[in-house]
């Protein structure tokens, strides 16, 4: 399983008899090593890979992969709800981006939603025209996503010029195929949800003046009753197309739970949508082609921006789409897997690879509310608990199929225990001067640590754990890609941790501290714990790129890691354990960086401390 760049002992490419004697041994070691549980490295290297769009490999030459969010309202200001899609959205990019570096092979798209009736009624509100209203909010969002590191390669904006191409073309396009047409069209409308609700959806409560006040039953929010002529696309022909669609594939929208709500959708009466709205009663939006007394809906207005910003209408597009993944929240689900992909099937092009869902952050318990006054502010946050910090708790804490709650002592036990005390104290530990005074990656010897518990020699010191550590580590950076292509970073993170309790367990087990490096006894054995010990810090730094890119440097650079050495694909962990030479063996370690994190929580700070000298 040695990477492409490192050969072979040239031990083992000896010829006659000699030659094939060694090569008898070293399939004996290998046997060894499977036998007492050890994975083993194959001859394909450490790369991993899975199905991407269409069936192609995604770390294949030339396979390309488009990651969005859902563009922003920008009739507030951006709560931590708006930046954990944007996060997990920038965490599934960063990842494949380890996997494919090439960087014309991945992009990613987020912007701000600026038409409607609900921004119309915010700017009136406010004192402001629509357009400084839409550039205020849209700023802050620009701003939240830079400060929080997302990574994207777009940020859209539907006031934009090139928006309104896409958006214009589309209804064309759809007008042209037969399926919109002019119809007097009635109903429960919500302006906070920019949608049309059925009556079984709406229900009655005591409003401001103690009167019956019709409401969204699922959020709350008023609708009013709406009577006007208006186009309508023909959603009610492609009720068999989506089923179909879903069930031909199971990972279409993920985690399961959706998909199957969406199914279960489609069981009802899939009726006609109304696509536009009268100019005079919504004139902040894009005209309808032709008509000028009606403005297209704003949910097909928004959706057609993950096709604008992929070059849509020009063919470059096609390029891009549909190697699609959306990132969305579940409150607007419906109109992704539905509405959507229905629409892109009546364009003639084909839904998107994925649609990946996560619920909602709640605070102390409750949902967040302007109202209750416990909306999180995410600038507060990445300032108090840094960058790095804050994104690690949301995508560590964050579980996409149900609701996540948030507090404050929550995130402070959170990253001191597992960022601080846990990872930041095995470096320190690993690094100090009174362990490793030369400053280097020691060298591994492989009497100390045999290729299996079985083969023990008089300088055996490996233990049994320590072998179920090798395999976790060996086998970790799979696992983790497993859980990014199912949507669950949550999980990864969860595997990283559990390995670094096992690393620090093992640098406890074998105390270096109590070695000495002047001991012809200890001294190879001090060296391995401490080779052991990086390895694993390497492999750990590695994948927590995508999530804590900033501290992640911060531990490959502490450790000697060029920047060309950071890609999955050249992850091969403990190679002199499996036979081959390691390039960080000797290799000198990188400058004193000071703390990987500091705690948050003063109070048993001196911890850290201790674990540094």
């Amino acid at each position: 399983m040695r990477p492409s760049h490192v050969r072979p002992a040239r031990r083992l490419r000896r010829r006659g008899p000699a030659g094939i004697m060694l090569r008898v041994r070293a399939l004996r070691l290998l046997r060894r090593r499977r036998a007492s549980g050890v994975s083993v490295p194959g001859p394909s290297g450490p790369r991993h890979c899975s199905s991407g769009p269409l069936g192609v490999r995604d770390d294949a030459p030339g396979a390309r992969a488009f990651f969005t969010t859902p563009i922003f309202y920008v009739n507030a200001a951006p709560h931590i709800g708006h930046l954990y899609s944007a996060l997990l959205a920038d965490a599934l990019c960063r990842h494949r981006r380890l996997r494919v570096p090439s960087a014309a092979a991945t992009r990613f798209s987020t912007g701000t939603d600026e038409h409607g009736l609900k921004i119309q009624q915010a700017a009136a509100a406010a004192g402001l025209a629509p357009a400084e209203l839409c550039d205020r909010v849209s700023a802050q969002f620009q701003q939240l996503f830079r400060d929080a590191g997302v990574s994207s390669t777009d940020f859209v904006r539907t006031t934009e010029a090139r928006h309104r191409v896409a958006v214009q073309h589309f209804w064309g396009l759809l007008e042209a195929r037969g399926l919109l047409y002019k119809g007097l069209y009635e109903g429960w409308y919500c302006a906070s949800e920019e949608c049309f609700l059925p009556e079984a959806k709406v229900t009655r409560q005591p409003g401001p003046s103690g009167n019956a006040c019709p409401v969204s039953l699922e959020s709350g929010h008023p609708v009013s009753w709406t009577k006007e002529e208006n186009y309508i696309f023909r959603l009610s022909q492609f009720r068999e197309p989506l089923r179909r669609w879903l069930r031909d594939d199971p990972q279409a929208v993920t985690p399961e739970p959706f998909r199957l709500a969406v199914l279960q959708w489609l069981e009802e009466e899939l009726p006609d949508l109304s696509v536009s709205r009268r100019s005079s009663h919504l004139h902040w939006g894009i005209p309808v082609p032709g008509d000028d007394s009606q403005t297209i809906y704003v949910w097909l207005d928004a959706l057609v921006n993950y096709l604008t910003v992929i070059g849509y209408p020009n063919a470059e597009f096609r390029a891009w789409w549909p190697a699609t993944s959306h990132i969305i929240g579940k409150d607007i689900l419906k109109f992704h897997a539905i509405y959507w992909p229905a629409l892109l099937l009546g364009a003639g092009m084909s839904p998107p690879h994925r649609i990946y869902v996560h619920s909602h952050w709640t605070v102390c318990g409750q949902k967040m509310s302007k109202s209750l006054g416990n909306v999180v502010d995410p600038r507060t946050c990445l300032d108090r608990y840094t960058v790095d910090g804050f994104r690690y708790f949301l995508l560590r804490q964050g579980v996409p199929n149900w609701d996540c709650d948030y507090y404050d002592e929550k995130v402070v036990k959170l990253l001191d225990s597992e960022l601080a005390d846990a990872l930041g104290g095995l470096l320190n530990r690993c690094t100090a001067n009174r362990i490793n005074p030369s400053g280097t990656y020691p060298v591994f010897c492989a009497n100390c640590f045999p290729p299996a518990p079985g083969v023990a020699g008089p300088s055996a010191r490996a233990q049994a754990e320590d072998y179920a550590l090798v395999n976790a580590v060996a086998t970790l950076p799979r696992q983790v890609a497993e859980h990014y292509d199912n949507f669950q970073i949550y999980k990864a993170l969860e595997a990283v941790s559990s390995c670094v309790r096992q690393t620090n367990g093992f640098v406890q087990r074998h105390a270096p501290w109590k070695l000495s490096w002047e001991s012809p006894v200890d001294a190879p054995w001090l060296g391995t714990v401490l080779h052991v010990a990086l390895e694993c810090l390497r492999v750990f730094g590695t994948l927590l790129q995508p999530v804590t890119p900033s501290l992640a440097d911060k531990l490959l650079s502490r450790l000697g890691v060029s920047a060309t050495e950071r890609g999955l694909g050249e992850l091969f962990f403990l190679p002199r354990f499996f036979g081959y030479p390691c390039p960080f063996e000797g290799r000198r370690l990188g400058p004193e960086t000071g703390l990987l994190f500091p705690r948050l929580d003063q109070s048993r700070a001196w911890l850290v401390k201790a674990h540094r000298t």
